[in-house]
């Protein structure tokens, strides 16, 4: 195989790797403004917090390195639900005390609270874990699983872990919204929140699902990374989340295909500038195009400029 072609297959993996944990922080923060309209900064940290929990988790457990096909099958699955369900409900704590009761306020008022509650809990994993890097066990291999095929393109055990937990996972997420009962209220709610509080719709439990839903979905996305990375820091989540938060932008905030879709191609933008431009100007591509996607379409790519359903 020509070698270009090989480093062009191996960053386009890198780039569907990128986009797809990425695709999980986006699609908590496209669900929370689908409904309560509300750009939730602080939805990158509950990343972050899935990061550390999941590692505090593993501490407890004492697994081998690298996890025995016992633990893979049974283990992982736990520590990936039990941090789902703390970092969910972390995020509906939080909806609770500090947006709810800002509810019916300037949107301003609750924009900066999440920005106050991202500095917070920034501090936080500061104070409890550590300013410093922090190194995740190696508990996945990074052994080439095509390396009599290429020794160029990469496919390890991380990769296959890293599809095999976040699609799934994605497909249940639009199943729900799009074919479940409680799907269609959060659909209602993010159409018209009074019309749906009249046909016996609670829209503060479905506005707090939705909370819990991103919270779990940042919180599994964290999971991963450190399995799939093995690195992270307590700011990291700044950066991760201003990248979701694009993403949600560029296929059309409200949308959840738009936001896997805008995830996908942050992923790929960033891969193919890191190989072929330079680190140093990812950030600049990524967010000149989303520039000047605002500029030719508000809306984002698959957003409509018509009031239709948003979640």
């Amino acid at each position: 195989m020509d070698p270009n072609l090989e480093i062009f297959i191996r960053v386009l993996l890198i780039g569907l790797s990128i986009g797809t944990y990425l695709a999980l922080i986006a699609l908590g923060y496209t669900m929370v403004y689908g409904i309560v309209e509300m750009i939730n900064f602080a939805h990158g940290d509950l990343f972050t917090f899935g990061f550390f929990i999941s590692l505090t988790i593993w501490g407890v457990l004492s697994p081998p390195e690298p996890l025995t096909p016992e633990w893979v099958l049974i283990g992982l699955p736990l520590v990936v639900i039990a941090t789902a369900l703390i970092a969910g409900t972390l995020n509906l704590t939080i909806e609770r005390v500090a947006y709810r009761p800002l509810r019916r306020s300037s949107r301003l008022a609750p924009l900066i609270t999440a920005v106050g509650v991202s500095f917070a809990l920034q501090a936080l994993f500061a104070y409890i874990w550590g300013a410093t890097q922090v190194n995740y066990p190696r508990f996945i291999p990074t052994t080439n699983l095509v390396s009599d095929f290429s020794r160029v393109i990469r496919i390890t055990p991380r990769d296959i872990l890293l599809v095999s937990v976040t699609i799934p996972l994605m497909i249940g997420l639009i199943y729900f919204v799009s074919r479940t009962k409680l799907g269609k209220a959060m659909r209602a709610v993010a159409q018209d929140k009074e019309a749906a509080a009249m046909v016996g719709i609670n829209v503060n439990r479905i506005i707090g699902l939705t909370f819990f839903i991103g919270g779990a979905l940042a919180g599994v996305a964290g999971t991963i990374y450190g399995l799939y990375t093995g690195t992270g820091r307590f700011i990291m989540g700044f950066e991760f989340g201003l990248f979701a938060f694009t993403s949600a932008v560029l296929g059309g905030v409200g949308n959840i295909g738009g936001a896997v879709l805008g995830a996908y191609i942050i992923g790929m933008v960033q891969a193919m500038s890191d190989q072929y431009i330079g680190g140093e100007w990812s950030r600049v591509l990524i967010f000149g195009l989303l520039i000047l996607l605002l500029v030719f379409r508000p809306s984002g790519l698959l957003g409509s400029t018509q009031s239709v359903e948003k979640v």
